[in-house]
């Protein structure tokens, strides 16, 4: 169900890494529990970001939520369709609904996230 070359966190934050960049997001689990998304408060370009930083909140019709960045880095872009159209949170969690790309700044981190199998058998724990 979640994609094998993702990491994720307990907060349900996802980081896709491609050569120094890492894509950040929420998970389906995450969007689900909000319901429907109606904004995203993003940091702009050039914002240094720390380990299990606060990068912004998430608006939905239920809830206001903290998003924390998954591991360090500078914001190298931002999803700007996110504010015409929060509900790609929703509809596509783990692709178009991305938030940031950040240049890593320590690659160590993605040892503390856990792969797709590791975070699957977290959320059963959550959903009993």
């Amino acid at each position: 169900m979640y994609p094998d070359d993702f990491y994720y966190t307990k907060d349900h934050e996802w980081i896709q890494v491609k050569g120094n960049i890492a894509t950040i997001g929420i998970t389906d689990f995450a969007q689900k529990q909000l319901g429907d998304v109606v904004y995203v408060e993003l940091p702009g370009k050039g914002t240094q970001l720390g380990f299990h930083q606060t990068i912004g909140v998430i608006e939905s019709v239920k809830a206001v939520s903290d998003v924390y960045s998954p591991v360090s880095g500078e914001v190298v872009e931002v999803n700007d369709g996110l504010n015409g159209s929060p509900e790609l949170v929703n509809q596509d969690p783990h692709g178009k609904g991305w938030f940031l790309r950040l240049k890593l700044k320590d690659e160590a981190e993605l040892e503390k996230l856990m792969p797709a199998a590791e975070y699957e058998k977290f959320l059963e724990g959550i959903e009993e």
